[in-house]
Protein backbone atom coordinates (compact mmCIF):
# COMPACT_ATOMS: atom_id res chain seq x y z
CA UNK A 1 0.00 0.00 0.00
CA UNK A 2 1.62 3.80 -0.94
CA UNK A 3 -0.05 6.58 0.87
CA UNK A 4 -0.04 10.04 -0.78
CA UNK A 5 -0.50 12.63 0.51
CA UNK A 6 -2.77 16.17 -1.14
CA UNK A 7 -2.38 19.38 -0.64
CA UNK A 8 -4.87 19.30 2.17
CA UNK A 9 -3.05 17.20 4.68
CA UNK A 10 -5.96 15.31 6.37
CA UNK A 11 -7.00 14.07 2.69
CA UNK A 12 -5.30 10.90 1.71
CA UNK A 13 -5.10 8.77 -1.26
CA UNK A 14 -4.12 4.76 -1.11
CA UNK A 15 -2.71 3.31 -3.45
CA UNK A 16 -3.18 -0.72 -3.47
CA UNK A 17 -0.82 -3.61 -4.34
CA UNK A 18 -2.36 -5.17 -6.88
CA UNK A 19 -1.37 -8.69 -7.42
CA UNK A 20 -2.75 -9.12 -11.21
CA UNK A 21 -2.74 -12.46 -13.13
CA UNK A 22 -3.84 -14.42 -16.31
CA UNK A 23 -7.61 -14.92 -13.93
CA UNK A 24 -7.66 -11.60 -12.14
CA UNK A 25 -6.72 -9.64 -9.33
CA UNK A 26 -6.63 -9.36 -5.90
CA UNK A 27 -5.63 -5.96 -3.64
CA UNK A 28 -6.76 -5.10 -0.36
CA UNK A 29 -9.47 -2.37 -0.27
CA UNK A 30 -9.92 -1.78 3.57
CA UNK A 31 -7.61 -1.90 6.79
CA UNK A 32 -8.37 -0.24 9.88
CA UNK A 33 -4.32 0.60 10.35
CA UNK A 34 -4.85 2.55 7.65
CA UNK A 35 -6.99 5.33 9.57
CA UNK A 36 -6.67 4.85 13.23
CA UNK A 37 -9.28 6.59 15.61
CA UNK A 38 -11.70 6.16 13.30
CA UNK A 39 -14.41 3.44 13.43
CA UNK A 40 -16.25 2.53 9.90
CA UNK A 41 -20.11 1.99 10.50
CA UNK A 42 -21.55 1.99 7.30
CA UNK A 43 -21.24 0.73 3.52
CA UNK A 44 -22.86 2.72 0.72
CA UNK A 45 -22.55 1.28 -3.01
CA UNK A 46 -24.35 3.88 -5.50
CA UNK A 47 -24.19 4.07 -9.71
CA UNK A 48 -24.74 6.95 -11.71
CA UNK A 49 -24.33 7.69 -15.44
CA UNK A 50 -21.76 9.62 -17.11
CA UNK A 51 -22.10 13.65 -16.35
CA UNK A 52 -24.11 12.78 -13.03
CA UNK A 53 -22.50 14.90 -10.07
CA UNK A 54 -23.51 14.33 -6.73
CA UNK A 55 -22.63 16.80 -4.49
CA UNK A 56 -21.07 18.35 -2.85
CA UNK A 57 -22.60 16.75 0.42
CA UNK A 58 -21.96 16.70 4.14
CA UNK A 59 -23.79 16.11 7.41
CA UNK A 60 -23.19 18.73 9.84
CA UNK A 61 -24.98 17.15 13.15
CA UNK A 62 -23.61 13.53 12.17
CA UNK A 63 -19.93 14.30 10.54
CA UNK A 64 -19.01 11.47 7.87
CA UNK A 65 -15.47 10.19 6.95
CA UNK A 66 -15.94 8.94 3.69
CA UNK A 67 -13.45 6.42 2.35
CA UNK A 68 -14.21 6.16 -1.42
CA UNK A 69 -13.22 3.94 -4.13
CA UNK A 70 -14.54 3.49 -7.62
CA UNK A 71 -15.48 -0.82 -8.76
CA UNK A 72 -16.44 0.34 -12.41
CA UNK A 73 -16.04 3.12 -14.17
CA UNK A 74 -14.48 6.68 -13.37
CA UNK A 75 -15.71 9.48 -11.46
CA UNK A 76 -13.47 12.93 -10.36
CA UNK A 77 -14.06 13.00 -6.78
CA UNK A 78 -13.67 15.94 -4.52
CA UNK A 79 -13.03 16.67 -1.12
CA UNK A 80 -14.09 20.37 0.17
CA UNK A 81 -12.60 21.87 3.43
CA UNK A 82 -15.70 23.26 5.54
CA UNK A 83 -14.30 23.91 8.57
CA UNK A 84 -14.07 27.70 8.85
CA UNK A 85 -10.97 26.97 11.55
CA UNK A 86 -8.66 25.41 9.24
CA UNK A 87 -5.68 26.81 7.38
CA UNK A 88 -7.09 25.18 4.57
CA UNK A 89 -10.69 26.40 4.66
CA UNK A 90 -12.63 26.46 1.26
CA UNK A 91 -9.60 24.45 -0.92
CA UNK A 92 -10.85 21.62 -2.31
CA UNK A 93 -8.45 18.44 -3.56
CA UNK A 94 -10.00 16.53 -6.95
CA UNK A 95 -8.97 13.21 -7.98
CA UNK A 96 -10.02 10.60 -10.90
CA UNK A 97 -10.79 7.61 -9.51
CA UNK A 98 -11.55 4.57 -11.60
CA UNK A 99 -11.52 0.90 -11.65
CA UNK A 100 -8.66 0.86 -13.76
CA UNK A 101 -6.34 2.99 -11.07
CA UNK A 102 -8.12 1.23 -7.61
CA UNK A 103 -7.04 4.25 -5.52
CA UNK A 104 -9.13 4.86 -2.73
CA UNK A 105 -9.66 8.54 -1.59
CA UNK A 106 -10.34 9.64 2.18
CA UNK A 107 -12.43 12.31 2.85
CA UNK A 108 -12.32 13.73 6.36
CA UNK A 109 -15.36 14.34 8.39
CA UNK A 110 -15.59 18.37 8.42
CA UNK A 111 -15.22 18.46 4.65
CA UNK A 112 -18.26 18.22 2.01
CA UNK A 113 -17.85 15.47 -0.80
CA UNK A 114 -18.91 15.20 -4.43
CA UNK A 115 -18.01 13.40 -7.60
CA UNK A 116 -18.65 13.69 -11.19
CA UNK A 117 -19.14 10.57 -13.46
CA UNK A 118 -16.82 11.00 -16.54
CA UNK A 119 -17.41 6.97 -17.80
CA UNK A 120 -21.03 6.03 -19.44
CA UNK A 121 -21.31 4.45 -15.62
CA UNK A 122 -20.04 4.23 -12.99
CA UNK A 123 -20.14 2.05 -9.18
CA UNK A 124 -19.08 4.23 -6.73
CA UNK A 125 -18.53 2.36 -3.08
CA UNK A 126 -17.94 4.65 0.05
CA UNK A 127 -17.33 3.01 3.70
CA UNK A 128 -18.80 5.98 6.14
CA UNK A 129 -17.84 6.86 10.53
CA UNK A 130 -21.18 7.71 11.02
CA UNK A 131 -24.84 6.47 9.79
CA UNK A 132 -26.92 8.51 7.44
CA UNK A 133 -29.11 10.62 9.11
CA UNK A 134 -31.98 11.85 6.53
CA UNK A 135 -32.44 14.73 8.55
CA UNK A 136 -28.68 16.38 8.55
CA UNK A 137 -28.52 16.63 5.24
CA UNK A 138 -26.48 19.91 3.71
CA UNK A 139 -25.24 20.45 0.09
CA UNK A 140 -22.99 23.16 -1.14
CA UNK A 141 -22.84 24.22 -4.85
CA UNK A 142 -21.14 22.58 -7.12
CA UNK A 143 -20.14 25.43 -9.60
CA UNK A 144 -19.42 27.88 -6.34
CA UNK A 145 -17.15 30.66 -7.66
CA UNK A 146 -15.20 31.07 -4.53
CA UNK A 147 -14.39 27.48 -4.46
CA UNK A 148 -13.86 27.52 -8.29
CA UNK A 149 -13.85 23.32 -8.45
CA UNK A 150 -11.99 22.21 -11.96
CA UNK A 151 -14.24 19.96 -12.75
CA UNK A 152 -13.45 18.04 -15.81
CA UNK A 153 -15.26 19.91 -19.01
CA UNK A 154 -16.04 16.55 -21.07
CA UNK A 155 -18.60 15.92 -18.66
CA UNK A 156 -20.34 19.05 -18.32
CA UNK A 157 -22.68 20.46 -17.89
CA UNK A 158 -23.76 18.07 -15.53
CA UNK A 159 -26.78 16.18 -14.36
CA UNK A 160 -27.97 17.11 -10.78
CA UNK A 161 -31.08 16.18 -8.56
CA UNK A 162 -33.41 18.60 -7.44
CA UNK A 163 -31.35 18.93 -4.08
CA UNK A 164 -28.32 19.94 -5.74
CA UNK A 165 -29.45 22.20 -8.19
CA UNK A 166 -31.10 24.59 -5.23
CA UNK A 167 -27.83 24.07 -2.91
CA UNK A 168 -26.49 27.34 -1.63
CA UNK A 169 -22.94 29.06 -2.17
CA UNK A 170 -20.34 28.74 0.19
CA UNK A 171 -21.06 31.44 1.91
CA UNK A 172 -24.85 30.86 2.72
CA UNK A 173 -24.01 27.19 3.92
CA UNK A 174 -23.99 25.71 7.11
CA UNK A 175 -20.51 25.12 7.89
CA UNK A 176 -18.23 23.67 10.52
CA UNK A 177 -16.45 26.26 13.16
Amino acid sequence: MNTIETEIPEVLVFQPRVFDDDRGFLFESFRSSWLPGFDFVQDNHSRSSKGTLRGLHYQFEHPQGKLVRVVRGEVFDVAVDIRQSSPTYGQWVGRTLSDVNKEIFWVPPGFAHGFLVLSDVADFVYRCTDYYAPGDEYAIRWDDPELAINWPEAALPPTLSEKDQKAPLLADAKLFP
